[in-house]
């Protein structure tokens, strides 16, 4: 079957669970939650965090999908602020030399948490569905861990996700000594890439340091040109990705990938 892929503001419907109340999510979303501490002191004061995540097959379209959810609640916002520090995350050999991955340490704890069900998960659909594409989703928060995962399933799997981030943070870090060489591996690691990042959603320049990159930043906006007043209005532009204007000039010059040597459609801003 060849692939079909949804409107993109119908993909960040429904990983926000219709936020905005403009659509109809194409199925109910069942987040699973798994809770974790990261350190002793955490483990000693019973200070949990939490990390939710949904994994389904679809059948009318042959897909498997990942959807990762947003920031939701204190400790969701104690990951996100508090801890821009990043540390290591995997090694591996790319091109023939090692390259040591490093990634915003409180989201890469937070993936850690869950990286073994998900692959778990992950596996048991995929050997029902051989054949089935694999599409990984995240909004704000979730998009860091959809693009954790998708390195992840094509490290250990050497599967290529379709990956759709709505508000995307920014995961990765790299340094001046390999930072080009991270955002090439970071290209191959996907059938094709959609990081929908709105110019004036502050979010998507998060964590605001050096370094910090994601997968391939596809800028979209219904303004004209970004401005600091509008950058501080975040709940405003970090949650309009449900309006379809957003994409047409992706729709009508012809989706293609945003991935790799394959062409690539980019906003004309």
């Amino acid at each position: 079957m060849e692939y079909r892929r949804l409107p993109f503001e119908q993909y960040f419907i429904n990983t926000s669970e219709d936020f905005n109340h403009t659509g109809r999510a194409t199925y109910e979303v069942k987040y699973t939650t798994v809770r974790y501490s990261h350190s002793k002191l955490e483990k000693f004061f019973h200070v949990q965090h939490e990390v939710d995540y949904e994994i389904h097959y679809e059948e009318d379209r042959n897909v498997i999908q990942l959807n990762f959810e947003k920031s939701s609640g204190t400790m969701d916002w104690i990951t996100n602020i508090f801890e821009f520090s990043s540390k290591y995350y995997d090694a591996i050999m790319y091109e023939g030399a090692p390259l040591q991955l490093r990634v915003h340490h409180g989201w890469g704890i937070m993936y850690k948490a869950i990286k073994r069900e998900v692959r778990a998960k992950w596996k048991e659909l995929h050997e029902a569905h051989p054949d089935a594409e694999t599409e990984v989703l995240g909004w704000s928060l979730g998009s860091g861990q959809a693009i954790l995962c998708c390195q992840d399933l094509n490290y250990n799997f050497g599967v290529k996700p379709h990956l759709y981030t709505y508000g995307s943070v920014r995961p990765f870090k790299g340094k001046r000594i390999n930072k080009s060489r991270l955002k090439k591996y970071l290209d191959t690691v996907c059938t094709e890439c959609w990081n929908f990042a709105d110019i004036n959603d502050i979010v998507t320049y998060m964590p605001p340091f050096r370094g910090f990159v994601m997968i391939r930043r596809v800028d979209v906006s219904e303004e004209e040109k970004r401005t600091f007043r509008k950058l501080l209005k975040p709940k405003l532009y970090h949650t309009t990705y449900d309006h379809a204007v957003l994409y047409a000039s992706f729709v009508a010059e012809g989706i293609k990938n945003v991935i790799g040597d394959k062409p690539v459609v980019e906003s004309k801003r």
